[in-house]
């Protein structure tokens, strides 16, 4: 099964052995379902269930039939993949059906207008640079009305209007007698001071905990400082959230912000007022925070937000990559907590594991059409990607939301399966969490082992690939940690598990739970 034996290899060498250490450097070459299949050292296949499913990837499994059928028509008819700057394409249709959807779902009329890209960061990046778009147009505005305000003074002055002492004081300005003069300085003083606040950079909100991808710019908003720290310079910064302090996002909004000064003039006097600048380009949400250890944010928490988005001006983005497309058991989860957002991003299942796109689908109060032109993307919406994705929302809805119910019904068992684990090791499995078929099993840290052995594990950060090498050897399954909880063991299979599969889980998980109570690293098998 190891890779390391054969050909040089130019790609993932340094992946590979690591992975190796562990006996999970394993080359697939058959995926159907819920199962993964590689060939042993007689070149017999077999097959591993596959719980990661492609990081929440496959709602319908690995090589769906109906989708790869669907797929195969598609480049059968030879419809063009590439037709570019046509105006018109199948990212027409698929817009469509998500309005459909999640109107239904949000039980609204509001239209949300979508732009496309290749995978999920892809995705968020698009997001980032729609909002502050959308932020520097707002900032241009608000300067132009200063600027015709300012002239508005003049002009009042010139005829006769007086200056405030507040607005000299205002400004750190000594009054002037000369209302002309004085009233240039302030002007001055004004325009200083607002370019000052304007060419500041701007910032984003994102949760602790939070993940959204690890290209440039998205990666600021992801909180793993592994991941973040060593691109800090590369772009805009983000403030981050405790999840259990809702508290403190309108101390952050207060804290951070800004002003620029404007002028009015009321029965002959011209005054100063202060206009609340807008800092925050976005604030970045997952429903559910996969890689930091699958957990869903509270409701309060989800309100907390959105008035805090509402009070500094900035939108509200809901990350529904990993959670969103029916896996929770709704079409959003966003929908079962009560976030409404501004901007969607979907990815992941949206392709049906065969296709990679992602989509950002904006509310038509925030939506720059500028931006069709300033933003381009080879494959952003190919004929082939969103065909595929138009298919998988059809899967969706058929048999009047058969998906969502599975999705909800199978999680519910498979959650009821992993608690009742939890119940008989209570010392070992410290909580399960989640929605739907998007559930994380955290086992409590095992940092003051007996075992000398696990506490090198934990120590190397290495315990749950011994895990999920034992998992994979000994009870042929595959899993994951989450990416910032490495306790967490993330569940995601498709809405095709079945009862047997549930019980191949819950068997091998036991297995575990026991070694980790007995304290008996011997008992781990990576080969």
């Amino acid at each position: 099964m190891s890779s390391l034996s054969g050909p040089p290899k130019f790609a993932d060498s340094y992946l590979i052995e690591v992975l190796d250490e562990f006996g999970l450097a394993i080359k697939y070459v058959r995926a159907a379902g819920n199962q993964l299949y590689y060939l042993d050292k007689t070149g017999a296949e077999v097959g591993v269930l596959d719980c990661a499913s492609g990081f929440g990837s496959l709602m319908f499994g690995h090589n769906n039939p109906e989708l790869v059928a669907h797929a195969k028509s598609v480049l059968d008819a030879q419809t063009p993949v590439h037709a570019q700057f046509a105006g018109y394409s199948y990212g027409i249709d698929v817009a469509a059906a998500l309005n459909k959807i999640i109107r239904r779902e949000l039980n609204t009329e509001d239209k949300y207008f979508a732009l496309y890209a290749n995978t999920g960061a892809e995705a968020v990046e698009v997001s980032i640079k729609h909002a502050e778009l959308d932020r520097g147009i707002r900032i241009a505005e608000l300067t132009a009305e200063v600027g015709l305000h300012v002239d508005q003074g003049r002009s009042a002055v010139a005829t006769g209007a007086t200056v405030s002492a507040d607005a000299y004081a205002l400004l750190g300005l000594a009054a002037s007698a000369d209302p002309a003069e004085g009233f240039e300085r302030i002007a001055a003083e004004i325009g200083r001071r607002n370019a000052e606040t304007s060419a500041r950079q701007p910032l984003f909100l994102a949760l602790e905990g939070g993940f959204h991808g690890k290209l440039a710019s998205s990666v600021q908003l992801t909180y793993n400082e592994e991941f973040r720290l060593p691109f800090r310079a590369l772009a805009a910064q983000a403030r981050f959230v405790p999840l259990d302090r809702p508290d403190l996002i309108g101390k952050i909004v207060d804290d951070e912000r800004a002003v620029l000064f404007d002028v009015a003039v009321e029965d002959g006097v011209v005054d100063l007022i202060e206009r609340d600048f807008p800092v925050f380009t976005a604030f970045y949400v997952e429903p559910i925070l996969g890689e930091a250890g699958i957990r869903p944010i509270s409701t309060e928490l989800a309100q907390a937000i959105r008035e805090a988005c509402d009070t500094a001006g900035c939108p509200l983005v809901a990350d529904e990559i990993q959670c969103g497309m029916g896996r929770s058991g709704t079409f959003l989860a966003s929908t079962q907590i009560g976030l409404r957002a501004d901007y969607i991003v979907l990815a992941k299942s949206l392709g049906g594991g065969i296709a990679k796109t992602g989509t950002v689908l904006v509310h038509e109060s925030r939506y720059r059409k500028d931006f069709e032109l300033i933003h381009t993307s080879t494959f952003g919406k190919d004929g082939f990607s969103t065909l595929v994705a138009l298919k998988v929302l059809e899967m969706l809805e058929a048999e009047d939301g058969l998906a969502y119910r599975l999705a909800r019904e199978r999680g519910a068992k498979a959650e009821a399966m992993l608690n009742a684990v939890r119940a008989d090791f209570p010392d070992v499995v410290k909580e399960v969490r989640g929605l739907g078929l998007m559930l994380g099993i955290e086992f409590h840290d095992q940092g003051s082992s007996s075992s000398a052995e696990i506490r090198d594990w934990v120590e190397h950060e290495a315990l749950a690939y011994v895990i999920g090498g034992h998992l994979l050897h000994r009870h042929r399954i595959r899993i994951f940690s989450t990416a910032s909880s490495l306790n967490t063991m993330r569940f995601e299979p498709s809405i095709y598990l079945t009862d047997e599969e549930i019980a191949q889980f819950d068997a091998a998980l036991r297995d575990v739970c026991g070694i980790l109570r007995d304290q008996d690293a011997s008992r781990f098998v990576t080969a």
